[in-house]
């Protein structure tokens, strides 16, 4: 072997051997049942959700009664790349034909942040656990106005024809269903449970109710709560409302999101200067969208406006 041939060969050994000896590199395309999953999620479906609270953790508490509720539901793809994927729910009353934008979930693959809900009415940026980056899937789940509720991370899990992903602790502010009558707790601690199941899907909570201080540090725990939210498809219902309302008002929600992701994205986070319900940025929002739906026109500059008013960089 000539001298030539002999460098040629050991810079090829030596470059084997570091290829062999270097570390994993993160996937970059997520598995195809995982994006599978997800957009099972899409569909017409009719839901129930059910709470109930059961461990008790405070002296003297008393278990409120278990609340039910339901109604009927389109979950439509607003936005499918490889690495993301957005769903956005509209409920329809069926009686009188009025579509409520309700609430939003935005699924991304291998995401190394995420906004967490770090005190009262404020959310920031933070890294996703290293452990569950590389194959895992982060969720966010937004308030009707895309308005931030909370962020969870996992994998999903495909065995025996399920497929099921399953987020790790997080926070989330009070529930729709709770924060108009509730003063005994400000945060939910929450694992969230998502199942591809025949027929729809499902949705399980384990929350925990409890008292935060203005650092976020636990100050007690009131009770533990069991969620369980059923997506059972239906076609029985007309939903031309909401698609007919989806159509007319889509390019307005995406200049809302567009804010929110910008406000989102920064490190300090956003506060908004709402009330818990969040009705001074709902009623506004869906004001102008409904003037989209009537054929009107809305500006960037109005749009603004309303952001302006009642969302603001933490101060702290």
């Amino acid at each position: 072997m000539t001298p030539q041939a002999t460098a040629l060969a050991l810079a090829a050994l030596l470059a084997a051997t570091a290829a062999s000896a270097a570390p994993a590199t993160p996937a970059t395309t997520p598995p195809e049942a995982d994006r599978s999953a997800i957009l099972g999620m899409q569909g017409e479906y009719t839901v129930r959700f059910l709470f109930d609270e059961t461990v008790v953790l405070a002296p003297g508490y008393t278990r409120k009664d278990p609340k039910r509720s339901g109604g009927d539901e389109v979950v439509i793809v607003v936005e499918d790349t490889p690495t993301k994927i957005v769903l956005q729910h509209l409920l329809l009353d069926v009686k009188s034909g009025h579509v409520i934008k309700h609430w939003r979930q935005d699924w991304m693959f291998e995401a190394p942040t995420r906004w967490e809900f770090t005190s009262d009415q404020t959310w920031r940026q933070r890294d996703v656990p290293a452990d569950l980056v590389q194959g895992g899937w982060t969720q966010c789940v937004f308030e009707v106005s895309d308005a931030p509720r909370y962020c969870g991370s996992g994998r999903w899990v495909h065995a025996e024809g399920t497929s099921t992903w399953t987020s790790d602790a997080g926070w989330r502010p009070l529930p729709r269903r709770e924060y108009t009558i509730r003063e005994d707790y400000n945060a939910l601690a929450a694992v969230n449970r998502h199942t591809i199941v025949p027929g729809g899907w499902t949705h399980e909570q384990d929350n925990r109710k409890d008292v935060r201080d203005a650092t976020g540090a636990v100050t007690s725990s009131i009770v533990r709560e069991t969620g369980f939210n059923d997506y059972v498809k239906t076609d029985a219902i007309d939903f031309t409302p909401a698609y007919d309302y989806w159509k007319a008002t889509q390019d307005y929600w995406a200049r809302v999101r567009a804010r929110w992701d910008a406000r989102l994205a920064a490190p300090a986070g956003v506060r908004l200067k709402t009330k818990v319900d969040g009705m001074a940025l709902i009623v506004p929002f869906f004001k102008q969208a409904q003037t989209m739906q009537d054929g009107g026109s809305v500006s960037d500059a109005q749009i603004d406006a309303v952001f302006t008013q009642w969302v603001e960089t933490p101060r702290d």
